[in-house]
């Protein structure tokens, strides 16, 4: 159901203790990051985007392999409930955050989240696909894209993905009974697939035809596989000293997990310009 997948608020979150005590000729950087739905009209939507700036530790999925609790509760229902902790417990000094709600195509949203560019160069990153079961966006290496060198320098301006890069969990059997984002889907309901993580683009013609929870008839006529859908865009400057730790304190206010309420324990290829 649309309502499950929740709609919040860029926030900026330090999970360690770097607010306070960053390594001696840290460069802080606001990085502010920009997300638009390029799909075709009344195609493919997206659950909020869920990132982090790390070191480069955090390997949230690998192709061919099962999906752990982590990439499946974004993929399963976007709200990354076990995706945030895992990373935090990689990299406790990593900037973890969100950027917009259910984003449809044509739309855009963007959140700015203070980093430091001495430990934390690297950019992760994932999102629901929706309608669907457990089909999602992200990048399967840690290392994949280097977004910053050490002095705080840009070096990527925007992630574009394809429809080729939608990638399936292999956690769900594919029904639109189930699935998040289908008008009179139940997405608290699920059969385990038991499979392994791969790309699946054409996953996406279950649901054909079907109303979308937005209230559109999601039409796949128009998005082929090497459709660009998706854009995650990049700008940075440094953060004043004397602001620094003022932003960094205020990024340690504590931060509920956002997932939806199914079970406690439940649980593409990129290109970059």
């Amino acid at each position: 159901m649309f309502h499950r997948i929740p709609r919040v608020s860029a926030i900026c979150l330090t999970a360690g203790a770097f607010a306070l005590s960053g390594p001696a000729g840290a460069a802080a950087i606001a990085v502010t990051v920009t997300i638009e739905n390029l799909a075709p009209v009344n195609s493919v939507s997206f659950a909020p985007l869920r990132l982090g700036f790390g070191n480069g530790t955090f390997d949230a999925f690998n192709q061919g392999q099962s999906a752990g609790a982590a990439i499946v509760s974004i993929a399963e229902g976007g709200s990354a409930s076990a995706w945030f902790p895992a990373f935090s417990a990689a990299e406790p000094s990593a900037t973890l955050g969100s950027v917009g709600g259910a984003l449809t195509p044509g739309n855009t949203a963007s959140g700015t989240f203070l980093v430091d560019s001495a430990i934390n160069r690297f950019f992760t990153f994932g999102t629901m696909v929706i309608p669907s079961n457990d089909l999602f966006l992200g990048n399967d290496s840690a290392t994949g894209f280097q977004l910053l060198d050490a002095d705080g320098n840009l070096l990527i301006s925007s992630i574009v993905q394809r429809a080729s890069a939608i990638w399936d969990a292999g956690s769900e059997i594919a029904d639109p009974a189930n699935a998040a984002f289908v008008a009179g889907g139940n997405n608290g309901l699920r059969t385990p697939q038991n499979g392994v993580v791969g790309f699946s683009f054409n996953e996406l013609s279950a649901f054909n035809g079907l109303t979308t929870a937005a209230g559109y008839g999601f039409d796949l006529s128009a998005l082929a596989a090497d459709s660009d859908i998706y854009r995650i865009s990049f700008s940075a400057s440094p953060v004043p000293e004397p602001t620094t730790l003022a932003l960094m304190a205020g990024a340690l206010v504590p931060v509920g997990w956002l997932g939806r309420q199914r079970r406690a324990d439940s649980r593409g290829t990129p290109r970059h310009e």
